[in-house]
């Protein structure tokens, strides 16, 4: 998973797979999901994400890291 910022258009990007996005769903004003081919979901768009979030503090818990040896 991946973060991306843009700071000039107050935009975050939600990047969940490397997979193409064919399909895309507003679920909410400014909040667009990205959908693969076969339906997974590969990311999330926020538009206006320093209203919507706070976007200056990033707390990551419990996240399942592999080692190099279990990849």
């Amino acid at each position: 998973m991946k973060l991306s910022y843009d700071p000039k258009t107050d935009s975050l990007y939600i990047h969940l797979s490397n997979r193409t996005s064919v399909d895309s769903d507003e679920v909410a004003e400014g909040v667009v999901l990205d959908f693969a081919e076969d339906g997974a979901l590969v990311g999330i768009d926020v538009q206006h994400a320093s209203r919507k979030a706070d976007i200056e503090h990033l707390l990551i818990s419990q996240v399942p890291f592999r080692t190099m040896e279990a990849a």
